[in-house]
């Protein structure tokens, strides 16, 4: 479970789409953040090639008009099949993988970060499951239709829901060393929860709304913060496309 990251015989391929404006930040299907995803090549010192995929909308807000060519050029011939024409994919020697969640485990479990044990990559899991729980919550805020019920909605998700959501999640937290959420050293579960609340652009558009989620939390506050700490991903966050 702690072996070094294993030697793909050629660089793996990972396509996905430059993220949307910031009000359309964290879409559902069938775009999905590559964020943990980039994280862990970076982490794990293993270089990948990261194809993004431009797009851009004819009429701002308005999806009937995205315009994606590489996508469409990408789907028609046939390249993402196995992906059932979505993205994120990912091409390891010549197979293909879709399902952003199923290319994060697939790569954590590679390059060591599922724990020391079947028990600890349960743990994992248990976290990052949680996360997606988080999230399918607040979509069903940002989809409220109606502006002024909406904006109170809002509201009284970052002061109230996520809060209490995260104190939640910290009392699930298993017992541990730390600074990481499980075992002695980073894992999927730390990469995820940092993507979720903590980094640069990252899911919520009220970063400091969701960074304050944290403040009576001092197992996930201190994982995140670890995480920022990592010097391949503080290198990555500085030298990376502008995108996500």
């Amino acid at each position: 479970w702690h072996a070094a990251p294993k030697p793909f015989q050629n660089k793996p391929r990972c396509a996905h789409l430059e993220s949307f404006p910031p009000f359309f930040r964290r879409p559902c299907p069938p775009t999905s953040s590559p964020t943990s995803t980039s994280a862990a090549f970076k982490i794990a010192k293993v270089d990948f090639e990261d194809n993004r995929l431009s797009m851009k909308f004819g009429t701002p807000g308005d999806f009937s008009t995205l315009i994606a060519p590489e996508f469409t050029a990408m789907k028609e011939a046939g390249e993402l099949d196995a992906s059932m024409n979505k993205v994120p994919m990912l091409e390891v020697d010549g197979k293909k993988i879709g399902q952003s969640k199923a290319i994060e485990r697939f790569l954590a479990r590679e390059f060591g970060f599922m724990g020391a044990d079947s028990v600890e990559a349960a743990q994992i899991d248990q976290l990052c499951e949680t996360v997606i729980d988080f999230k399918n919550a607040y979509q069903k805020v940002k989809g409220i239709q109606d502006a002024t019920e909406k904006e109170a909605a809002m509201k009284k998700w970052f002061e109230e829901d996520l809060p209490a959501n995260v104190a939640l999640a910290e009392k699930s937290v298993p017992p541990g060393p730390g600074p990481f959420l499980v075992g002695s050293k980073v894992s999927l579960a730390d990469l995820v929860w940092y993507a979720f609340l903590a980094a640069p652009k990252g899911f919520f558009d009220n970063a400091e709304g969701a960074k304050a989620s944290m403040d009576k939390c001092p197992r996930i506050k201190a994982s995140t913060e670890a995480v920022a700490q990592i010097p391949e991903l503080q290198e990555w966050l500085k030298t990376r496309p502008d995108t996500f």
